[in-house]
């Protein structure tokens, strides 16, 4: 259903003739997004559509503007609404909005960050209608009742113990977290803390629901191949008839600096111990940003990178590493990680570690090793609009997070115009020893009474965790 296209042939063409010039000037790249048409609806909801015709494809996705970072009383509610949503309505059963658009061959999920909860379609152009009817359903009469909360607390629980609990990876990224942000809401974990979702009730259910499931509150973006004003005229006769909250309550609290290095511990039964490392960044949209995403590409981007070459193949004391920026709408967090060999030290894994983020900081990176870093991720970022949902996703992302769409040749030349300068200058300033938390995941003292799982390291969810 994502289908791959010519577009993507012709920003491809376009990259490389942007990366082998030497002009000053390099040459524009063919932007569809910049032809998004943005209308809001009376009652505050946004619609943005962007009509591409190359494939028979339709892209929905409704952003709803709210994530764990909203959570006030109990954590776990903007993750758990993401699984109710797919549990009835008034009119729908319960998974009869994802088997209705499967039947008609689409692809249907959803999926919660920190920031926000997206429900995503991708369906033929001939089933856009129903999916704007089935979306409108279950915001407009979704069934919040004990027995579908009693249900979702239970495969959510599940969910939990499976992806946090019991994997040495989950443990290391919530303490990760949770060490890092003290103040600002980033420390509670998407899924919740387990005693947050076994005793959430349906008041606060409904509460949480009327609030940030308002249409003032909602994003709907649409790409693909439809005619604009006659899915406009669809949405705003479903969709307007919803009404506003009053108000969107966010969290004011900012997170302090850090004054020193923390250190925590999570004991597991690993084969391979495992240790993380986060610094605080700045959020996104930053003009840092593209610096800090080449400096966490030169650290750890593929098997060339320095994270990789020095732990795993020079000093083989780790059998992977990892790092990069992970960029939030209030604040963002610089990471590096690394699994340790069987046989090799932890200590040494760590000191290793830290070692190349000390030289990113006081030594220039080379010409070769910083243009390598940024072909890396003109190419992601190109390839990454290759089908309708991923340009969905961008204009999504862009508009909810930063309030207007980044035209691509905007964050293109910032990338090319990072410096070695650049690098060592976010290093200096973010990649400090005083401002690092520290994890480390180790087996417990005794003997082990069975195998278990290695820790490798696993790259925090840069738009949300998939459903």
């Amino acid at each position: 259903m994502r289908l791959r296209s010519r577009r993507l042939a012709a920003l491809l063409l376009t990259l490389a003739v942007i990366m082998a010039s030497r002009a000053l000037a390099a040459p524009t790249v063919q932007d569809p997004a910049l032809n998004t048409q943005v209308t809001r609806l009376e009652n505050g909801m946004t619609v943005l559509t962007l009509e591409d015709h190359t494939t028979p494809v339709v892209s929905l996705q409704i952003w709803v503007h709210v994530g764990s970072r909203d959570e006030s009383r109990y954590s776990g509610l903007a993750h758990l609404f993401e699984h109710m949503m797919f549990k009835g309505s008034k009119h729908v059963g319960p998974e009869q909005h994802m088997r209705l658009l499967e039947a008609r061959g689409g692809l249907v999920n959803a999926y919660t960050s920190q920031d926000v909860t997206v429900y995503h379609e991708d369906v033929p152009h001939e089933a856009l209608p129903l999916a704007i009817d089935l979306e409108e359903e279950r915001f407009e009469n979704l069934d919040i009742s004990e027995k579908t909360l009693s249900s979702e607390r239970q495969v959510v629980l599940e969910e939990r113990r499976l992806r946090t609990e019991d994997d040495p990876e989950g443990r290391a990224l919530e303490m990760l977290v949770a060490t890092t942000f003290i103040a600002h809401p980033y420390h509670r974990p998407v899924i919740g803390w387990r005693s947050d979702v076994e005793k959430v009730g349906v008041p606060e259910c409904r509460r949480f629901f009327d609030t940030y499931y308002a249409p003032n509150n909602l994003v709907m973006v649409v790409v693909g191949d439809f005619d604009t004003a006659e899915t406009l005229a669809h949405v705003k006769r479903v969709f307007g008839r919803l009404r506003p909250a009053e108000s969107i309550p966010r969290n004011p609290t900012e997170e302090p600096t850090q004054h020193g290095e923390r250190r925590a511990v999570v004991e597991f039964e690993v084969r391979s111990p495992s240790v993380w490392a986060a610094w605080h960044a700045p959020a996104t949209g930053h003009p840092d940003g593209p610096s800090l995403d080449v400096a966490g590409q030169i650290l750890s981007g593929g098997r060339a990178s320095r994270l990789y070459r020095r732990l795993v193949y020079q000093e083989q004391q780790a059998l992977a590493a990892d790092g990069g920026y992970w960029e939030l709408q209030d604040a963002g967090l610089f990471y590096a990680t690394a699994s340790v060999r069987p046989g090799a030290s932890i200590d040494r894994v760590e000191s290793l570690l830290f070692s190349e983020i000390a030289r990113l900081r006081d030594t220039p990176v080379g010409a070769e090793e910083l243009e390598r870093a940024k072909r890396q991720l003109l190419v992601s970022l190109v390839d990454g609009l290759a089908t309708t949902h991923a340009l969905a996703a961008r204009i999504g992302s862009d508009y909810v997070l930063l309030g207007r769409i980044r035209p691509l040749d905007e964050r293109i030349a910032q990338i090319q115009a990072v410096t070695a300068a650049d690098v060592q200058r976010v290093a200096r300033s973010y990649l400090q020893d005083s401002g690092r938390s520290v994890v480390r995941v180790v087996r417990p003292p005794g003997p082990a009474e069975k195998p278990a799982p290695a820790a490798s390291p696993r790259r925090p969810p840069r738009k949300g965790a998939a459903r």
